[in-house]
Protein backbone atom coordinates (compact mmCIF):
# COMPACT_ATOMS: atom_id res chain seq x y z
CA UNK A 1 0.00 0.00 0.00
CA UNK A 2 1.43 3.38 -1.07
CA UNK A 3 0.87 6.40 1.18
CA UNK A 4 0.50 9.86 -0.36
CA UNK A 5 0.02 13.03 1.68
CA UNK A 6 -1.88 16.06 0.39
CA UNK A 7 -1.31 19.26 2.37
CA UNK A 8 -3.66 22.18 1.71
CA UNK A 9 -7.24 21.39 0.74
CA UNK A 10 -8.46 24.27 -1.36
CA UNK A 11 -10.35 23.34 -4.53
CA UNK A 12 -7.20 22.02 -6.18
CA UNK A 13 -5.85 20.04 -3.21
CA UNK A 14 -9.30 18.73 -2.27
CA UNK A 15 -9.81 17.35 -5.78
CA UNK A 16 -6.40 15.68 -5.77
CA UNK A 17 -6.95 14.07 -2.35
CA UNK A 18 -10.44 12.87 -3.28
CA UNK A 19 -9.28 11.47 -6.65
CA UNK A 20 -6.27 9.67 -5.20
CA UNK A 21 -8.46 8.10 -2.51
CA UNK A 22 -10.43 6.30 -5.25
CA UNK A 23 -7.37 4.48 -6.53
CA UNK A 24 -6.57 0.99 -5.29
CA UNK A 25 -3.36 0.46 -3.33
CA UNK A 26 -3.16 4.09 -2.18
CA UNK A 27 -3.68 5.53 1.29
CA UNK A 28 -4.17 9.30 1.46
CA UNK A 29 -3.22 11.53 4.39
CA UNK A 30 -5.09 14.84 4.03
CA UNK A 31 -3.98 17.92 5.99
CA UNK A 32 -5.45 21.40 6.38
CA UNK A 33 -5.86 24.00 9.11
CA UNK A 34 -9.59 24.43 8.46
CA UNK A 35 -11.82 22.13 10.57
CA UNK A 36 -14.75 22.34 8.15
CA UNK A 37 -12.56 21.31 5.21
CA UNK A 38 -11.16 18.38 7.17
CA UNK A 39 -14.69 17.27 8.06
CA UNK A 40 -15.63 17.34 4.35
CA UNK A 41 -12.58 15.42 3.11
CA UNK A 42 -12.91 12.82 5.88
CA UNK A 43 -15.84 11.35 3.93
CA UNK A 44 -13.37 10.28 1.23
CA UNK A 45 -10.05 9.57 2.96
CA UNK A 46 -9.14 7.46 5.96
CA UNK A 47 -6.66 9.93 7.44
CA UNK A 48 -7.52 13.64 7.76
CA UNK A 49 -5.82 15.99 10.21
CA UNK A 50 -6.19 19.60 11.34
CA UNK A 51 -2.73 21.02 11.95
CA UNK A 52 -0.15 23.66 11.11
CA UNK A 53 1.89 22.09 8.32
CA UNK A 54 4.86 24.33 9.03
CA UNK A 55 5.30 22.43 12.32
CA UNK A 56 7.77 19.65 11.57
CA UNK A 57 6.99 17.69 14.73
CA UNK A 58 3.25 17.77 14.02
CA UNK A 59 3.85 16.38 10.52
CA UNK A 60 6.05 13.63 11.88
CA UNK A 61 3.47 12.69 14.52
CA UNK A 62 0.84 11.91 11.87
CA UNK A 63 3.18 9.87 9.69
CA UNK A 64 4.34 12.38 7.09
CA UNK A 65 7.99 11.41 7.08
CA UNK A 66 10.02 9.31 4.64
CA UNK A 67 7.06 9.12 2.24
CA UNK A 68 7.59 8.65 -1.48
CA UNK A 69 5.16 11.42 -2.46
CA UNK A 70 3.79 14.51 -0.72
CA UNK A 71 1.73 17.13 -2.56
CA UNK A 72 1.73 20.65 -1.10
CA UNK A 73 -1.29 22.62 -2.31
CA UNK A 74 -1.36 25.53 0.13
CA UNK A 75 -3.32 28.54 -1.14
CA UNK A 76 -2.24 32.17 -0.94
CA UNK A 77 0.05 31.84 2.10
CA UNK A 78 3.39 31.73 0.33
CA UNK A 79 5.38 31.76 3.58
CA UNK A 80 3.48 28.71 4.88
CA UNK A 81 4.04 26.95 1.57
CA UNK A 82 7.79 27.50 1.70
CA UNK A 83 8.13 26.53 5.37
CA UNK A 84 6.05 23.40 4.78
CA UNK A 85 8.28 22.25 1.91
CA UNK A 86 11.36 22.84 4.08
CA UNK A 87 9.84 20.80 6.92
CA UNK A 88 8.92 17.98 4.56
CA UNK A 89 12.44 17.78 3.17
CA UNK A 90 13.89 17.74 6.70
CA UNK A 91 11.63 14.77 7.43
CA UNK A 92 13.08 12.74 4.56
CA UNK A 93 10.09 12.83 2.21
CA UNK A 94 11.42 11.93 -1.22
CA UNK A 95 9.11 13.41 -3.85
CA UNK A 96 7.73 16.75 -2.64
CA UNK A 97 5.45 18.30 -5.26
CA UNK A 98 4.40 21.87 -4.53
CA UNK A 99 1.83 24.24 -5.97
CA UNK A 100 3.16 27.71 -6.80
CA UNK A 101 1.15 30.92 -6.84
CA UNK A 102 3.66 32.95 -8.86
CA UNK A 103 6.75 32.31 -10.95
CA UNK A 104 9.04 33.64 -8.21
CA UNK A 105 7.27 31.49 -5.62
CA UNK A 106 7.89 28.49 -7.86
CA UNK A 107 11.58 29.32 -8.22
CA UNK A 108 11.95 29.51 -4.43
CA UNK A 109 10.18 26.17 -3.96
CA UNK A 110 12.52 24.53 -6.47
CA UNK A 111 15.60 25.98 -4.77
CA UNK A 112 14.60 24.70 -1.32
CA UNK A 113 14.08 21.17 -2.55
CA UNK A 114 10.68 20.72 -4.19
CA UNK A 115 10.99 17.85 -6.66
CA UNK A 116 8.39 19.40 -8.92
CA UNK A 117 6.59 22.73 -8.97
CA UNK A 118 3.00 22.82 -10.21
CA UNK A 119 1.15 25.84 -11.58
CA UNK A 120 -2.51 24.77 -11.36
CA UNK A 121 -3.66 27.16 -14.04
CA UNK A 122 -1.50 25.23 -16.50
CA UNK A 123 -2.32 21.66 -15.51
CA UNK A 124 -5.77 20.22 -14.97
CA UNK A 125 -6.25 18.35 -11.71
CA UNK A 126 -7.27 15.10 -13.39
CA UNK A 127 -4.09 15.01 -15.49
CA UNK A 128 -2.05 15.70 -12.38
CA UNK A 129 -3.36 12.61 -10.56
CA UNK A 130 -2.13 10.36 -13.34
CA UNK A 131 1.19 12.12 -13.90
CA UNK A 132 2.38 12.75 -10.35
CA UNK A 133 2.16 9.31 -8.84
CA UNK A 134 4.04 6.52 -10.58
CA UNK A 135 2.70 2.99 -11.02
CA UNK A 136 -0.98 3.89 -11.03
CA UNK A 137 -2.08 0.88 -13.06
CA UNK A 138 -5.62 0.14 -11.87
CA UNK A 139 -8.78 2.21 -11.47
CA UNK A 140 -12.39 1.23 -10.79
CA UNK A 141 -15.60 3.12 -11.48
CA UNK A 142 -18.84 2.05 -9.80
CA UNK A 143 -21.84 2.40 -12.12
CA UNK A 144 -24.29 1.00 -9.56
CA UNK A 145 -24.33 -1.33 -6.58
CA UNK A 146 -24.01 -4.29 -8.91
CA UNK A 147 -21.99 -3.09 -11.92
CA UNK A 148 -18.46 -1.75 -12.14
CA UNK A 149 -15.94 -0.71 -14.78
CA UNK A 150 -12.25 -1.44 -14.25
CA UNK A 151 -9.53 0.29 -16.24
CA UNK A 152 -5.91 -0.85 -16.13
CA UNK A 153 -2.60 -0.76 -17.94
CA UNK A 154 -2.01 -4.09 -19.67
CA UNK A 155 0.36 -6.18 -17.54
CA UNK A 156 3.39 -7.61 -19.32
CA UNK A 157 2.09 -11.18 -19.16
CA UNK A 158 -0.75 -10.46 -21.60
CA UNK A 159 1.18 -8.30 -24.06
CA UNK A 160 0.99 -9.97 -27.48
CA UNK A 161 -2.18 -11.91 -26.67
CA UNK A 162 -5.42 -11.24 -28.62
CA UNK A 163 -8.35 -9.75 -26.71
CA UNK A 164 -10.42 -12.81 -27.57
CA UNK A 165 -8.04 -15.10 -25.67
CA UNK A 166 -8.32 -12.96 -22.54
CA UNK A 167 -12.09 -13.04 -22.64
CA UNK A 168 -12.29 -16.78 -23.28
CA UNK A 169 -10.07 -17.51 -20.28
CA UNK A 170 -11.92 -15.02 -18.05
CA UNK A 171 -15.56 -14.69 -19.05
CA UNK A 172 -16.80 -12.74 -16.04
CA UNK A 173 -16.17 -9.35 -17.68
CA UNK A 174 -16.64 -7.77 -21.10
CA UNK A 175 -14.20 -5.38 -22.73
CA UNK A 176 -15.86 -2.07 -23.60
CA UNK A 177 -12.85 -0.03 -24.84
CA UNK A 178 -9.10 -0.06 -25.19
CA UNK A 179 -6.50 2.65 -25.68
CA UNK A 180 -3.39 2.20 -27.78
CA UNK A 181 -0.98 4.84 -29.09
CA UNK A 182 -2.96 7.59 -27.33
CA UNK A 183 -6.24 6.70 -29.07
CA UNK A 184 -9.31 5.06 -27.55
CA UNK A 185 -11.20 2.37 -29.50
CA UNK A 186 -14.82 1.60 -28.59
CA UNK A 187 -15.46 -0.67 -31.55
CA UNK A 188 -13.71 -3.80 -30.37
CA UNK A 189 -11.57 -5.95 -32.65
CA UNK A 190 -11.35 -9.16 -30.64
CA UNK A 191 -8.39 -10.25 -32.78
CA UNK A 192 -6.41 -7.19 -31.70
CA UNK A 193 -3.15 -8.17 -30.01
CA UNK A 194 -2.46 -6.24 -26.83
CA UNK A 195 0.57 -3.96 -26.93
CA UNK A 196 2.78 -2.67 -24.14
CA UNK A 197 1.27 0.32 -22.30
CA UNK A 198 -2.22 -0.30 -23.71
CA UNK A 199 -5.08 0.60 -21.37
CA UNK A 200 -8.01 -1.82 -21.19
CA UNK A 201 -11.50 -1.08 -19.84
CA UNK A 202 -13.83 -3.92 -18.80
CA UNK A 203 -17.41 -4.00 -17.53
CA UNK A 204 -18.68 -6.63 -15.11
CA UNK A 205 -20.45 -7.39 -11.86
CA UNK A 206 -18.97 -5.58 -8.87
CA UNK A 207 -18.51 -8.81 -6.90
CA UNK A 208 -16.50 -10.60 -9.57
CA UNK A 209 -14.72 -8.06 -11.76
CA UNK A 210 -11.76 -7.51 -9.43
CA UNK A 211 -11.22 -11.28 -9.37
CA UNK A 212 -11.22 -11.04 -13.16
CA UNK A 213 -8.30 -8.60 -12.92
CA UNK A 214 -6.45 -10.89 -10.49
CA UNK A 215 -6.95 -13.80 -12.90
CA UNK A 216 -5.44 -11.72 -15.70
CA UNK A 217 -2.34 -11.09 -13.61
CA UNK A 218 -2.06 -14.85 -13.07
CA UNK A 219 -2.23 -15.78 -16.75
Amino acid sequence: MNTVAVIGLGKFGFYIAKSLSKLDNFTVIAVDNNPQTIQEISEYVDNAFILDSTNKHALEDIGISNLDTVIVSIGENIEASILTVMALKDLGNKNVIAKAITTIHGEILAKIGASRVIHPEKIAGRALVHNLVENINFEKIDLSNSMRIIKFIAPKNIVGKPLQEIEIQNNTATIIAYKTKNEWYKTIDMGYKIQESDILAYLGESKSIENFYKNILAI
